[in-house]
C-alpha cells in the first residue's frame, strides 16, 4: 500500500511539474507560441499566416509614458517602416483588458492607430490576455522576434535605456534593431534577451 501511495504522490508531483513547465514563458531558442487574434477592424490574424517570415511582436499601450517616448519621437514608427519595408511582419499587440489603460475598440481604436501613425503590419487586440500570458509579456513595450522557422530569437526590452526621456533614444543600444540586422545578415543575435522595461501590461 505504501509503495502505491508513494507512486501516486510521485505521479502527482510530476504532473504538477509538467504543468508549471508548460506555463513558463518561452525564451529565445524555443518555439514561439501559436496564436490567433483579431485586429482593430475585427479581421483575424494567426502567427501561422506568417510562416517563413521574420515576425516582430510589440506589446503596446498608447497611454503608457514609456510607449509615448517611442511613439512621440517617431522611433517606433521608424523601426516599423524600416523592417516591414524589408519584408518583416510587425504585429503590435495590446493585452489591456476592457476598462483598463490602453484598451480601445472599434472606430475609436482605428482613429487612434491612425493618429499615432503606426506603420505596423497589424494592431492586434488581446483583451483576454491569453497571448500576453503565453509569451510572458510584462511591460509596454515588451519586444519579441520570431524567425522564419517559428523560433524565438529575441525577447526583452526595445533598448538599454529604461527611461521615458526621448533624448535617450539617440544614445541607446537598440536591441531590436541589432537583432533584426544580425538575423537578416545571417549572423547570430548577440543579445538574445534583455530586461523589458515600461508600464506593466494591464491584464484583466
Amino acid at each position: 500500500m505504501m509503495r502505491h501511495a508513494q507512486k501516486a504522490l510521485l505521479l502527482a508531483l510530476a504532473a504538477l511539474g509538467s504543468t508549471a513547465l508548460a506555463a513558463d514563458p518561452p525564451s529565445p531558442g524555443s518555439p514561439a507560441p501559436a496564436f490567433t487574434l483579431p485586429d482593430a477592424a475585427g479581421k483575424s490574424h494567426s502567427l501561422a499566416d506568417f510562416k517563413g517570415k521574420y515576425v516582430v511582436l510589440e506589446w503596446v499601450n498608447f497611454g503608457c509614458p514609456f510607449v509615448r517616448k517611442h511613439y512621440d519621437s517617431g522611433n517606433m514608427q521608424s523601426l516599423q517602416k524600416t523592417y516591414t519595408g524589408k519584408g518583416i511582419v510587425w504585429l503590435s499587440i495590446c493585452s489591456s483588458a476592457p476598462a483598463k489603460q490602453g484598451y480601445s475598440e472599434g472606430k475609436n481604436l482605428l482613429e487612434r492607430i491612425a493618429e499615432e501613425k503606426s506603420a505596423a503590419t497589424a494592431y492586434l487586440v488581446d483583451k483576454e490576455g491569453i497571448v500576453g500570458h503565453a509569451y510572458g509579456a510584462k511591460t509596454t513595450p515588451h519586444m519579441f522576434i520570431i524567425n522564419p522557422e517559428g523560433m524565438l530569437i529575441y525577447a526583452g526590452g526595445i533598448d538599454d535605456k529604461p527611461s521615458t526621456d526621448r533624448k535617450d533614444i539617440t544614445t541607446t543600444a537598440n536591441y531590436v534593431r541589432e537583432a533584426l540586422d544580425a538575423a537578416l545578415a545571417g549572423k547570430p543575435v548577440t543579445t538574445a534577451t534583455s530586461r523589458p522595461y515600461g508600464c506593466s501590461v494591464k491584464y484583466k
